[in-house]
């Protein structure tokens, strides 16, 4: 199987995963990939992620431009932002998962690290998470906000929205943003209770023991 036939396989394969676990509903959410000839495939526009089909499955060239399959997703310029700003991304999702979404709507969140050190693994796998402020959805702005942070973050809460995570590969990229959904799970789960989360010089130890860009 060719790399691109294998990658259409498994953005349909993860994304129906995603779909059935109530990681995402309706026509929201979008995935993409970026090929080794520097080419993209990403999700259409309009289209449930649960009944996905791999040779309907958009294709871009390195400049972003349409090539041929369903027209994309109108979130494109958000994927091109991480592509754009860090070298090593070769996937994104974008979710509208619930909990993220909740927990983007609290008052008083940081907006330089939205996620209480609550796991080492939400540390291991996202590092900071960035909120960003509300958009309209499919607004150019958005890419423009994630250019603006220098390819410092992998992953970005938008507010009102939902999450968006970067990554080496589409698997990395999959368990990322599920253990950022299940980050805001334990946050929201919490709220309002004496809870002992990681202390600093824990934090501190997980960032250094394994190489977290934070």
């Amino acid at each position: 199987m060719s790399e691109e036939a294998r990658a259409r396989e498994d953005i349909c394969r993860i994304a129906k995963s995603m779909f059935d676990r109530g990681l995402t509903a309706g026509s929201s959410g979008n995935i993409s990939v970026r090929l080794s000839d520097g080419s993209f495939l990403m999700t259409p526009t309009g289209c449930s992620m649960g009944f996905l089909e791999p040779a309907r499955l958009c294709r871009l060239d390195a400049g972003m431009r349409y090539l041929d399959g369903d027209k994309p997703t109108k979130e494109a310029p958000l994927h091109a932002a991480f592509y754009d700003t860090r070298a090593q991304t070769g996937a994104v999702v974008h979710l509208h998962s619930t909990h993220s979404v909740a927990v983007s709507m609290l008052p008083d969140l940081d907006p330089d690290n939205v996620l209480p050190p609550l796991t080492p693994y939400t540390i291991m796998r996202l590092g900071k998470v960035k909120l960003l402020p509300f958009f309209l959805p499919g607004d150019a702005a958005m890419g423009d906000a994630v250019r603006g942070l220098a390819g410092r973050r992998s992953a970005v809460l938008l507010a009102n929205h939902g999450p968006v995570v970067a990554g080496k590969d589409l698997d990395a990229v999959a368990f990322a943003i599920e253990e950022l959904e299940e980050a805001a799970k334990l946050t929201l789960l919490t709220q309002g209770l004496h809870v002992n989360r990681l202390s600093e010089q824990a934090v501190q130890d997980i960032v250094t023991q394994f190489d977290v860009d934070w």
